[in-house]
């Protein structure tokens, strides 16, 4: 007998009368993820697009490989080379270190997350949504791989239950999820989130990799520029991604392939995620001209998570702004904020999460002015 036969045969004991009813809800989400939904419209409404949220997040996820691969490689990477055993190690080796060191951060985020909007879910008798399927992958890169699991389950419970479900569940939040769990590691936690000691993997597993010196530190590069040390890092290097830091944005290359592949299948918006990156590049031109930043204005853009969060946090359609015209302004405040936590303020030197999260509660006005100045053109239209 097939699955899909199965899950048949056994649904109506979750039906209404059933005497499973009562999970009801679970047992549609397990359906709903594993197969296409059998309902239909009734209402004669004729429905031309296949696309529905699983198959949105679905993409989204996929678009998220390259950077969660060339990251596992980079945890490798950089564990060798604080060793000072690079020459000697692995291609596989390295990436085989870091995929096991960043397994623990990925399914303890999914199972707490997924854990906590089922419960809920069967809580409220509602249906199960997929929107953590992308919110958890998305947290474990945006961290630093040394993060510990209890603090990390302490983020996720609270991104999901105070950003998402208090505010009625997926496509009703205001604040992106993943970077609310950041926010919330980076302000409870701040030992844990910055720093120079927390950016590469410092235990062997299972024999892979290199146990480092207590007392071993290593900064990122916009570490450094806070700091006020000269950067050691390369452009390619900043580009190709080998160099310390949050595990799926050091590589503008992977992110790239990212950004094409939301681009083309028309899940994110070339607007909002173009208007970012001239937004920080007419800052870095300010800051740079005035002699505020030590460093080139392209260099801001391929440096820290500015290409990430470009391409996978200030798209987020729920967050977003969602009209035409405010999209550029969302995209551009986004960017230009971005540049400007990271120069004036040194306590901050990424920037780009408080710059997204301050996108996130201006998107409405935005929209909302946009829409007004539309209203108020036709009117005048019209008399």
């Amino acid at each position: 007998m097939s699955l899909r036969n199965y899950l048949d045969k056994i649904r109506p004991n979750f039906d209404e009368g059933g005497k499973l009813h009562a999970f009801k809800s679970v047992f549609d989400g397990f359906d709903s993820f594993l197969y296409v939904s059998s309902e239909t419209s009734r209402s004669g409404v004729s429905i031309h697009d296949a696309i529905d949220s699983k198959r949105i997040m679905s993409l989204v996820v996929l678009a998220l490989v390259p950077a969660m691969l060339f990251g596992m490689y980079n945890i490798g990477y950089q564990n060798a080379a604080a060793a000072g055993r690079l020459a000697e190690a692995s291609c596989w080796g390295m990436f085989l270190y870091g995929l096991l060191a960043l397994l623990p951060n990925i399914l303890v985020s999914y199972i707490v997350g997924l854990g906590i909007e089922f419960a809920w879910a069967q809580w409220k008798g509602e249906e199960i949504q997929e929107g953590y399927l992308v919110s958890g992958i998305l947290i474990p890169l945006i961290i630093p791989v040394t993060t510990p699991l209890w603090t990390l389950v302490l983020a996720v419970a609270f991104a999901v239950i105070f950003t998402k479900e208090i505010f009625g569940g997926t496509g009703m939040n205001i604040f992106n999820v993943a970077l609310a769990a950041r926010a919330f590691l980076f302000f409870s936690y701040p030992s844990r989130m910055t720093g120079d000691s927390i950016w590469v993997a410092r235990e062997s597993i299972f024999g892979l990799g290199y146990t480092l010196p207590d007392g071993f530190t290593m900064a990122t590069p916009l570490g450094q520029i806070g700091q006020g040390v000269t950067v050691n890092a390369s452009l390619q290097d900043m580009i190709t991604g080998l160099i310390p830091g949050s595990v799926g944005e050091t590589s503008v290359i992977a992110i790239a392939i990212g950004a094409v592949i939301l681009l083309w299948t028309d899940i994110a918006s070339w607007k909002t995620m173009l208007s970012v990156f001239l937004g920080g590049t007419v800052m870095g031109l300010i800051f740079q001209s005035s002699g505020a930043t030590p460093i080139p204005w392209y260099e801001h853009l391929v440096l820290g998570g500015f290409c990430f969060g470009a391409v996978f946090m200030a798209t987020d359609p729920v967050t977003s702004a969602r009209t035409e015209t405010g999209k550029w302004f969302y995209g551009f405040f986004v960017g230009a904020m971005a540049i400007i936590i990271r120069v004036l303020n040194p306590g901050y030197p990424e920037g780009m999460m408080l710059a997204i999260l301050f996108g996130n509660m201006f998107a409405p006005l935005i929209d909302y002015c946009v829409v007004q100045s539309n209203i108020s053109k036709r009117a005048k239209r019209a008399k």
